[in-house]
């Protein structure tokens, strides 16, 4: 009962994290929290319950991109796993939401373990088309597919009243149900990325060879971050299928997320406990902000224009994202000051 304890409150621990970052943690959840209270408007609560599903699949996606450097652009067929297992229990026998998330979990990690040892035989840019590939299969079985509604999708059924079983809650539920999601995977993405999976694949990703003399089973723990990070993002799509309570291939399996979900983690800082929180909050409000501005003046197409020229300049400024630009300040300031107390 002890060594339970223990590894409980090992997991839930910020120790590790500087004493300012604990209390920026802390700050942002109160403000996540009391988010719905200030704020009352529709669209800006559907933007923040948006920022905290991609900073959830940002943090998963990071557990293989970011910490293992495999670019891994087949994400989305994991939440579309999530997502159909979801919405098609519920409305093919009315099995609560509790039960298909477990399913949806079970399958992506399935099929993640079917695809995982052949694709790892690739290395770079070839692992990367083959998980696109994989996922681009996947999205077009869905959409030909008569039981799984093809390109008609399902629509889930609406129950009159707020319903815990079924996940159906107005606005507030919804945000502070992805709210305790959010908290308890960050959580535990902080636990995993110093535990003995989390250096393995940082040697890993820093050399594979190297890592290999050392005794790391390179292939086998590629395939166990890539297991992890399938899960997280059927646990997402469960989420998106209930809150939008309507799902189609081109919404949970389409490229244009996988390469959001990617792109959240690298613009904010791959490789960091921080960095798919920070792409999160620049890429989405900024995504549903300029497509609900410019779309609605005609501007069509504008919206992506500078969504990409912002993404290009944070690229090419700090190949590391925004969290790297913020260690190199901070870098900056540290020296700086020692360098006034050796003058003094």
């Amino acid at each position: 009962m002890r060594a339970i304890v223990a590894v409980i409150k090992d997991t839930f621990s910020l120790a590790d994290l500087p004493l300012s970052e604990r209390i920026a943690f802390v700050a942002f959840l109160v403000f996540v929290f009391i988010f719905p209270w200030i704020v009352h408007s529709s669209y800006p609560r559907a933007v923040m319950i948006n920022f905290l599903l991609f900073a959830m699949y940002g943090l998963g996606w990071n557990l293989i991109g970011g910490y293992g450097g495999q670019v891994d652009l087949g994400q989305a067929k994991n939440v579309g796993f999530g997502a159909y297992a979801t919405a098609l229990m519920i409305t093919w026998w009315g099995v609560p939401f509790w039960v298909t998330v477990p399913v949806g979990i079970f399958i992506a990690v399935a099929e993640s373990l079917a695809v995982a040892y052949p694709m790892f035989r690739l290395r770079g840019h070839y692992f990367a088309i083959a998980t696109l590939c994989v996922a681009l299969v996947w999205q077009q079985l869905f959409l030909f597919w008569d039981w799984t509604g093809g390109a008609r999708g399902v629509e889930l059924p609406i129950k009159p009243t707020p319903n815990f079983t079924f996940m159906e809650f107005g606005t507030v539920g919804y945000h502070y149900f992805i709210f305790g999601l959010f908290t308890a995977q960050f959580l535990f993405m902080n636990w995993l990325r110093k535990s003995k999976l989390g250096y393995e694949l940082q040697a890993v990703r820093d050399n594979e060879d190297a890592a290999a003399s050392l005794g790391i089973n390179v292939t086998w723990t590629k395939v166990k971050a890539y297991l992890i990070t399938a899960a997280m993002g059927a646990v997402g799509g469960s989420f998106y299928a209930v809150y939008h309570l309507y799902i189609d291939p081109r919404c949970v399996m389409h490229i244009d997320l996988t390469i959001l979900i990617a792109m959240t983690a690298m613009v904010g800082g791959a490789g960091s406990i921080w960095g798919p929180i920070i792409g999160a909050a620049l890429l989405i409000p900024l995504d549903m902000y300029l497509a609900a501005l410019l779309g609605g003046k005609g501007f069509y197409g504008i919206d992506f224009i500078i969504y990409a020229l912002i993404i290009m300049v944070i690229a090419a400024r700090e190949p590391r994202g925004i969290w790297g630009i913020i260690e190199r300040i901070r870098r900056k300031r540290l020296i700086h000051a020692a360098g006034g107390q050796k003058s003094t």
